[in-house]
């Protein structure tokens, strides 16, 4: 069941987003260059209703068999069905950011209320958690929108993080959690068959909304039933490196970090001269490692804190030498 799971996922989401190009194309949802992009073609969004639509039909399959807390499985597949359609609207009209940050807060906070917190906690404890697991989350589905600005890039790392917590959670026998990764992993890799350098169509923010909050939620049903998290936030950490760092830099800077730009150690590497398929290969390779790290973080739960810490120290020097590269690279 599993590995139909991730072929048919692939070729669903491989013939959805072709359908999802005509229909861009059609209605002129287009990404147009301007001084700030790393592409120089007028390239159509929203190729992520894609992978949402494929995904979103295996998760129903999961809670409607069991396979998936029923309750929890809803709100889970629900919120990030309810991303996904925020950003299909701002991919089609532009919302402000005030408005976006609100409803995704909203939209997260209504699924980790039902969703619960990590067992054993107090009620002000839990309480304390489920704030700072909406502001996490909330962080995390942006975080994965200003991470997708190179082709092939976001897609990828969906992939890999995807395929891990399913191979995770295949082995510990937890055939829900196994069946909804793979979906996510077969998905994106369907879109990658439009994506990859050079892009025909992009993610979007349907597509970059839903990953995260699909990915993010993934984390916070771990949390929910008592696991440790170490391993989803160590295959996560070149993501959740760069994007911080970066937006951390901005802020610091007093720049208005919401803001397109491209100060995000990947955007860097490209306004430097590397191709976009350079570029997602480096994310992959050092994504590779954070995979294994994670793996063992997963079957020795001791080491995990400092597995982490390893993995996060490997992803900020990475950062910081890209930084000086490039830095190095663009002055006179």
């Amino acid at each position: 069941m599993l590995m139909i799971v991730l072929v048919g996922s692939f070729f669903a989401a491989a013939g959805l987003t072709g359908l999802v190009r005509r229909y861009a194309l059609s209605r002129a949802v287009i990404d147009t260059p301007n001084e700030r992009s790393l592409h120089a073609v007028p390239t159509p969004r929203g190729g992520g209703l894609a992978i949402a639509l494929v995904v979103l039909a295996v998760h129903a399959y999961c809670v409607a068999h069991g396979l998936l807390p029923r309750l929890s499985g809803l709100a889970w597949g629900g919120a990030a069905g309810a991303l996904a359609a925020l950003g299909w609207l701002d991919d089609h009209r532009p919302l402000g950011p005030g408005l976006r940050f609100t409803v995704q807060a909203l939209i997260l906070g209504a699924a980790l209320m039902v969703m619960g917190g990590p067992p054993g906690l107090s009620t002000s404890a839990t309480l304390a958690v489920l704030a700072c697991g909406v502001v996490g989350l909330v962080w995390f589905v942006n975080l994965y929108n200003f991470m997708d600005g190179s082709d092939g890039l976001a897609g990828c790392q969906a992939v890999l993080s995807a395929l891990l917590l399913a191979i995770l959670a295949a082995g510990a026998g937890d055939r829900g959690m196994a069946c909804v990764g793979l979906a996510l992993a077969g998905a994106s890799a369907g879109f990658l068959r439009w994506n990859l350098p050079p892009a025909r169509i992009f993610l979007g923010d349907v597509g970059s909304y839903f990953i995260g909050g699909y990915l993010g939620l993934y984390g916070w049903q771990v949390v929910a039933r008592g696991d440790a998290l170490w391993p989803w936030l160590i295959v996560l950490a070149p993501f959740i490196t760069d994007a911080t760092l970066t937006l951390g830099r901005r802020m610091l800077r007093g720049e208005r970090w919401w803001t397109a730009h491209r100060a995000h150690a990947y955007q860097r590497l490209v306004t430097a001269g590397w191709s976009h398929g350079l570029v997602a290969l480096v994310f992959v390779a050092l994504g590779l490692p954070m995979a294994g790290m994670a793996y063992a973080a997963f079957h020795q739960p001791p080491l995990g804190p400092w597995l982490a810490l390893s993995a996060y120290a490997l992803a900020v020097t990475m950062w910081r030498i890209i930084i000086i590269f490039t830095s190095r690279r663009s002055t006179p």
